[in-house]
């Protein structure tokens, strides 16, 4: 008996060492398969690749599923969906606060990012519109900015449809002489900035940070007014408005997840990624052409300093 017991403890101990799952008793809990959500930008794609890639080391049978920002929060509130890596609190509509209140989704924690979220444009538009880049100089030289569908007034690219109204919300309240139009996708978005830099285009668009755009060219942010608390997106006023509420980024799940899967849930606790970590991965997928699966896999295989202790500290 004992003999068998050490032969089991060293193949247990091999499989760890060689990248296997470091198979503690009873993990995985359940053979059912993790639905992990998969947004439609890269940031969000890449981190959801390292939490499933740690996820299967431990010996869970991950399936990612694609949903919209919105529209995933119900799928998670019914259980349908289990686990998201990135939510932003600033853009989750109204099912999300409810559900999360109701408990029907937890929050397991922050991520790590320090996200940044605005209008921005290049630095050669201050010569068109002077006064940028505080909000106000976009009320004078709004036609700086337009196109011919939206003249006299202003174009601004907003996030895609299915990202919420937040652009649209602020651009209503403070009544600013600008048309707001969706962006296809985070590639369309980033193709059409591309596109205008080259050209000296005008351009202004809502953005976030961390993405690798900012590590290729140069961009202002729109500067508001400063306030204490929180910014109310859809009631700002002319002479005081905010922009825009700064996110924090968390990862949720289902309110069954625990009891389903306690050590993943556990593990998912403890993991945190950074600005760099987010910024170096999407240069990788969206400049220089890689698969999210192998830049991934990468950051796995070069950081185990960081994820091995997450591992160790619940199997």
């Amino acid at each position: 008996m004992s003999l068998k017991l050490t032969a089991s403890a060293i193949v247990a101990a091999a499989m760890f060492v060689t990248g296997g799952v470091a198979g503690a008793a009873g993990i995985p809990e359940s053979d059912e398969p993790i639905k992990v959500i998969l947004n439609d930008w890269t940031g969000q794609h890449f981190s959801t690749k390292v939490a499933g890639g740690l996820l299967e080391k431990m010996g869970y049978n991950i399936e990612y599923v694609s949903a919209g920002a919105l529209p995933q929060h119900a799928g998670l509130a019914q259980g349908n969906l289990h686990l998201q890596t990135e939510v932003w609190s600033n853009n989750v509509g109204d099912l999300y606060p409810k559900a999360v209140e109701s408990g029907e989704i937890v929050v397991i924690g922050e991520l790590g990012l320090e996200p940044k979220e605005g209008w921005i444009y290049p630095p050669y538009m201050e010569e068109k519109c002077p006064g940028l880049p505080s909000y106000t100089a976009l009320y004078d030289c709004a036609q700086a900015f337009a196109a011919a569908e939206t003249f006299p007034k202003g174009r601004l690219i907003t996030y895609p449809a299915d990202w919420g109204t937040r652009s649209r919300d602020v651009v209503a309240s403070i009544d600013l002489p600008f048309e707001a139009i969706a962006g296809g996708s985070e590639g369309a978005m980033i193709a059409e900035l591309k596109s205008a830099v080259a050209a000296n285009d005008p351009i202004i668009m809502m953005m976030w940070q961390p993405h690798w755009i900012f590590a290729a060219n140069d961009f202002n942010w729109v500067e508001w007014n400063p306030i204490e608390g929180e910014c109310a997106e859809e009631t700002q006023e002319k002479d005081t408005a905010c922009g825009f509420q700064q996110a924090k980024v968390y990862t949720v799940a289902w309110s069954g997840f625990e009891k389903q899967w306690p050590a993943a849930f556990e593990m998912l606790k403890l993991l945190t990624l950074t600005n760099a970590d987010e910024n170096a991965a999407i240069l990788e997928v969206d400049s220089s052409g890689r698969d999210v699966d192998d830049v991934a896999a990468d950051w796995i295989a070069n950081n185990e300093d960081r994820w091995k202790p997450w591992l160790d500290a619940v199997m």
